[in-house]
């Protein structure tokens, strides 16, 4: 399925189909944060800049909130971290890294972000990709 939209960003015109985004990132100044598919290219939208579009993706963001970060096949997660909230399709991480301290890193495709989540700061966010691991790829992490 897709969902297309069109977007004004940087004196281009962008049509993007948000299906294909991994993750978004809201930041405290309201600014909303995401790379382009097959790119490291990210797209930064604020009310100031652009608010129409900005609250296009708001939109669409607030859908996937809605309905459980759960459709399709697809695992979205909302992880708070390094002071941004960020909506994550767990089903497009292709790699875990799990540290003798409990922290457990993976990266977004589609960018050079790490996120790291620590039990103790995060445990809600840090059980949900436990499970997600535990139930794709059959193995569980100490």
């Amino acid at each position: 399925m897709a969902y297309w939209v069109k977007i004004n960003y940087e004196r281009s015109i962008y049509l993007i189909d948000l299906d294909s985004i991994t993750a978004f990132s809201c930041q405290p100044d309201k600014r909303i944060t995401f790379w382009l598919p097959n790119s490291s290219q990210p797209i930064i939208l604020s009310k100031q800049n652009s608010e129409h579009d900005y609250y296009l993706v708001l939109g669409y963001i607030k859908k996937k909130i809605e309905i459980g970060y759960k459709i399709y096949n697809e695992c979205w997660v909302k992880i708070i971290y390094d002071r941004h909230e960020w909506l994550i399709n767990l089903s497009c991480i292709t790699t875990f890294a799990w540290e003798a301290n409990g922290r457990i890193t993976f990266w977004l495709p589609d960018s050079t972000k790490d996120i790291i989540i620590n039990p103790n700061s995060n445990p809600e966010a840090y059980e949900k990709v436990l499970e997600f691991i535990n139930k794709v790829t059959g193995n569980s992490l100490p």
